[in-house]
C-alpha cells in the first residue's frame, strides 16, 4: 500500500495543495490571503491536468524520421490548455488585486466580515481622510492644486 503512495506522490502534493487553498478561501477572513488560497488551489489544479496527461516512454510531440506513430509522443493539448488557463488565471488575480486596492481605499480594511457589515448597513462605513483621495481634489502646502509643494504655477519657484 505504501508503496502506491510513494509512486503517486504528485497526487499527494496536489491534493495537499488544494487543501491549502481550500482552508485560505474559506477560513480565513483577509481578502488577500482568499485571493493567495485561490491561486494555489487552481495552481493544484494545473498539475493535476499535466501530471493526468503523461504518458511513460513518450517524447515530445516533434515527428522525426520513421517514428509516426502517435502513441510515441505526448498530446500537446493539456499542456495548450493549462497555459492558457494560467494566463487567464494572471488576468483573474490582476483584476481581484486591482478590486481589492479599491476595497482598501473605500472602507480602509480588507477584513471580510468589516466589509460586508458596512455594505449591510450595520457599521458606520470608514472614515475618509486626504490619505484615500484618489481624486487629487486636496491641496497640496503650498496652496496650489499642482501636485507638489513648491511654490508658484506649475511648482516652480
Amino acid at each position: 500500500m505504501i508503496e502506491l503512495f510513494l509512486a503517486r506522490y504528485v497526487y499527494l502534493f496536489v491534493l495537499l495543495l488544494l487543501a491549502i487553498g481550500l482552508y485560505g478561501v474559506l477560513a480565513k477572513g483577509d481578502l488577500v490571503k482568499k485571493v493567495i488560497g485561490l491561486t494555489i488551489f487552481s495552481t493544484a489544479i494545473y498539475i493535476f491536468f499535466i501530471e493526468g496527461s503523461l504518458q511513460e516512454g513518450a517524447t515530445a510531440p516533434v515527428i522525426e524520421g520513421d517514428r509516426t506513430d502517435p502513441a510515441l509522443y505526448v498530446d500537446p493539448l493539456p499542456h495548450l490548455l493549462i497555459l492558457t488557463a494560467i494566463v487567464v488565471g494572471v488576468g483573474v488575480v490582476g483584476v481581484a488585486l486591482s478590486l481589492l486596492v479599491r476595497l482598501y481605499r473605500t472602507h480602509g480594511t480588507l477584513d471580510e466580515a468589516v466589509i460586508a457589515r458596512r455594505i449591510a448597513g450595520r457599521e458606520e462605513p470608514a472614515p475618509t481622510s486626504p490619505h484615500h483621495d484618489t481624486q487629487g481634489d486636496q491641496p497640496d502646502d503650498d496652496g496650489d492644486d499642482d501636485g507638489d509643494d513648491r511654490d508658484g504655477p506649475g511648482g516652480r519657484a
